[in-house]
């Protein structure tokens, strides 16, 4: 369903900005994995856009670096299953969406019963939605918001900068990670 889904995006997918897009999302999750095998609980989360991607966390620029040309060197030679990370935003987002469908649904049909009474059934539902949202967030991650194949995509320039948090005294450690293709 989900790969018919994409094809008849596809006209959508293969826009220029799209596709760096779904690239450099790919690239990201593809980043965080070879990151994963060298920095012991790895703290990381990112965020794409057609220029690159950023990552949060406190790591060294040259183990960003180092990870980030890895992992493209290998989505290149063929992993292309790098791109997918079972903690990406897509499966949040499906298992949100899907969970507040179900609860909608089922506080809205059948016959009139308290609130209370529904709570096990919406619960139940909601439990079987989870489950449901992580094979669908990956499928769609696959198929629609990250690219494996990495294509003519080229890592520009990393940089790091520090970010003060507005409450306390924290700071935020961001690298963007650039980068160009078609």
């Amino acid at each position: 369903m989900i790969e018919q889904l994409a094809a008849a995006l596809r006209p959508f997918l293969e826009l220029p900005m799209v596709r760096r897009t779904r690239r450099n999302h790919g690239l990201e999750h593809a980043t965080i994995h070879v990151l994963s095998g060298r920095v012991k609980n790895l703290r990381m989360s990112g965020r794409s856009t057609d220029a690159g991607f950023f990552l949060f966390g406190d790591v060294p620029t040259e183990m960003i670096e180092n990870a980030a040309r890895d992992a493209l060197r290998r989505m290149r030679g063929g992993e292309h299953g790098l791109a997918l990370h079972p903690n990406c935003g897509t499966n949040y987002v499906t298992a949100g969406a899907l969970t507040t469908f179900v609860a909608l649904l089922t506080m809205g049909i059948g016959p009139r019963r308290s609130v209370l009474e529904r709570v096990p059934l919406v619960m139940l539902l909601m439990i079987l939605a989870v489950l449901f949202a992580q094979p669908l967030g990956m499928s769609l991650q696959k198929h629609i918001t990250t690219e494996g194949d990495p294509g003519d995509l080229e890592i520009v320039e990393i940089t790091r900068r520090e970010t003060r948090l507005p409450l306390g005294d924290q700071t935020m450690i961001v690298h963007t990670v650039r980068t160009q293709s078609s």
